[in-house]
């Protein structure tokens, strides 16, 4: 008889989740510039403890929110909220959810599938504005010019006839594009001169020989340096099957009233209270990069929203400020919204690649190399077919393809 009673109760409540389910409304919303965790609590009516009662890290974690990202709530047939799924980078999730009238809250992976995918095109327009109309997808062109940002002028040494090709992974949630492209290899002609990038080492770029492209050069935010704690991302703990939270930026020892240093030239975007992260301080920089300065005890009267600042410029004072465990400095850096590690992004000289790891990435680069070029060519055969059949619908085919 246990065990009936208990079946009847487990198809009971599948059923009253299902008639929940089918009764509930998604609707897909954009986290707006200045929205926090807290105010989307009070919009919902959720209960502020879930935010109080988190874990210290977990609290930082809800600042890392980012004004622009889309975000997937459900709401019941009385407009209350079933479940929220918000994201906080590629790879994790907040996850609201009701569970008997009550709000729980916890961090859990977000599911997408990727796929590598290649692309190769003759220039008509511009490189950014022919890959965007070939893909429809702004931030693949977006990040080919960052790529090649710091050697080839696109205005100035691409020219209509000129060709292309990228070979990149993409990520896709809810069957649409989701987060920053990973472009692994590109050629860009310049005068139909060919010029290879091979993406290796954490996502540096090299040319052909395995010497890197200079990149964005950062300098370090503090005058002294001693790390306390380093970048992480989001991972499943092997054996507890649980998510292990991330650290999204370097933590330096310093003690409160400590000279803060712009690691970069670029334009305040914000600079004052940023919930967990106390007073703090966002700088914009060329290339999509934003870097943050957290935890700060004073902000120089000067930094606020558009203001244009100096790398090296000092900006603030080190502090203990928001959800702080003592005096310190909290970095972090973000492309295109994306968290990376800024001890990989801060470099004074060019690298070149030596022995095994020279070897490593000669291998991959001639498979790259061969891919771009198998691409081209069969450009280069659908080129000579159009124009066999009459140049005049060249441009386009380019467009349908």
């Amino acid at each position: 008889m246990g065990y009936l009673k208990r079946m009847k109760k487990v198809i009971f409540l599948l059923m009253l989740s299902l008639q929940l389910c089918l009764s509930a409304v998604g609707e897909n919303r954009i986290w707006q510039r200045g929205y926090t965790f807290l105010n989307f609590l009070e919009d919902y009516q959720i209960p502020l403890r879930l935010y109080y009662n988190l874990p210290s890290g977990d609290k930082e974690l809800t600042a890392e929110i980012n004004a622009g990202v889309e975000y997937q709530i459900l709401k019941d047939s009385e407009g209350k909220l079933v479940q929220a799924l918000i994201p906080i980078d590629e790879e994790i999730q907040i996850h609201i959810y009701r569970d008997h009238y009550k709000y729980k809250m916890t961090f859990t992976p977000i599911k997408t599938f990727q796929k590598e995918q290649t692309l190769a095109l003759e220039i008509m327009d511009s490189p950014h504005q022919d890959i965007f109309r070939f893909s429809k997808d702004l931030a693949l062109a977006n990040e080919f010019l960052n790529t090649y940002k710091n050697s080839i002028n696109f205005k100035r040494e691409v020219i209509k006839g000129d060709r292309l090709a990228i070979i990149y992974t993409r990520k896709y949630r809810f069957g649409q594009f989701f987060g920053t492209p990973s472009i692994l290899a590109s050629m860009v002609e310049t005068n139909k001169k060919q010029n290879f990038l091979i993406s290796y080492n954490g996502g540096r770029f090299y040319n052909l020989e395995g010497k890197e492209v200079a990149g964005f050069l950062l300098q370090m935010p503090l005058a002294k340096i001693y790390i306390t704690s380093k970048f992480s991302k989001a991972r499943r703990h092997p054996v507890l099957k649980t998510i292990i939270r991330p650290h999204f930026g370097v933590d330096f020892r310093a003690k409160i009233g400590t000279p803060v240093y712009a690691a970069g030239s670029g334009r305040v975007i914000s600079a004052g209270w940023k919930g967990g992260y106390g007073k703090a301080v966002e700088i914009l920089h060329e290339g999509g990069l934003r870097t943050l300065y957290a935890h700060l005890s004073k902000i120089d009267r000067k930094m606020r929203p558009g203001i244009y600042v100096r790398q090296g410029q000092m900006i603030a004072r080190s502090g203990n400020t928001g959800l702080s465990s003592g005096p310190h400095l909290h970095f972090g850096l973000y492309k295109n919204n994306r968290p990376i590690d800024p001890l990989g992004s801060i470099k004074t000289t060019r690298s070149k690649l030596e022995g095994k790891k020279k070897q490593e990435f000669l291998k991959n680069m001639q498979r790259y190399k061969k891919q771009i070029q198998d691409e081209l060519e069969q450009l280069n055969s659908k080129t000579r077919s159009i124009q066999t059949q009459g140049g005049a619908v060249e441009d386009t085919s380019l467009e349908d393809r």
